[in-house]
């Protein structure tokens, strides 16, 4: 079935001869609808995104550029709106549209992790912080407050920095957790440098953090230092 939406918008630079060539089970809507969206390439789920070309620039070919722009789909993904800016075929409504889309996404994960413990969600939380904080372009400091089976009861930014410096409580966070009634935590923060590698200042608030919530009987489950392509978690080193 020829989707009538996709091909009402003009491939940019196509002939009508190369146009009549591209045959609809090829267009990547008719192979989303055939063969599940999993089946697509990552240039073919981005030309659906872009749904046009420009002047000279098939959508194929766009879709293609921004790929190899950002280096990867997840890249394209965690950029921020400036990364964006001056970027042909990436106007104010398509950033829009992208922002709105990571956002469902990280509020999906959220949910994800909401319904299901922590122990058999670590790779949805640790996705989850990494779409919150992993593109900041300085450091943020995050609590994930969960309750006695270790479900998600809220998250919150508790501190935010500079490129290299940030202040952490610890006493403010113990504070919160008793307010919210949570049993257990997983405190997270971002490494705009990319680096995922906690360092000795971060090691030693983790330690004076555990301490800190076990006085109230609350249980430091993990803490994620998130870098540009990896997580590093504490409680996986074996340093919890």
């Amino acid at each position: 079935m020829r989707d009538s939406s996709y091909s009402s918008c003009p491939i940019a630079g196509m002939g009508d001869k190369e146009a009549q060539d591209r045959r609809p089970r090829d267009m990547p809507r008719e192979r989303l609808f055939g063969a599940g969206a999993g089946a697509l390439s990552d240039t073919e789920l981005i030309a659906i995104f872009l749904g046009c070309g420009l002047p000279g620039r098939d959508v194929f070919e766009l879709a293609r550029s921004l790929l190899e722009r950002f280096g990867s789909l997840r890249s394209m993904l965690e950029a921020t709106p400036a990364d964006f800016r001056g970027l042909r075929g990436i106007g104010p409504a398509k950033t829009a549209v992208l922002l709105a889309v990571v956002e469902m996404a990280r509020r999906a994960l959220a949910e994800k992790a909401r319904e299901m413990p922590f122990i058999d969600s670590s790779a949805a939380v640790e996705d989850y912080v990494r779409l919150l904080i992993g593109t900041r372009p300085y450091e943020v400091f995050v609590c994930l407050f969960l309750d006695a089976r270790h479900r998600l009861i809220d998250s919150e930014e508790s501190a935010r920095g500079s490129l290299t410096r940030m202040a952490v409580y610890p006493r403010e966070i113990v504070r919160r957790a008793l307010a919210v009634n949570a049993a257990a935590l997983v405190v997270a923060h971002n490494h705009p440098s990319g680096a995922a590698q906690p360092s000795a200042s971060d090691r030693q608030l983790t330690r004076m953090l555990r301490d800190a919530l076990a006085l109230v009987d609350i249980k430091l489950v993990d803490h994620l230092v998130v870098g540009r392509s990896a997580v590093f978690s504490f409680a996986h080193a074996g340093w919890l």
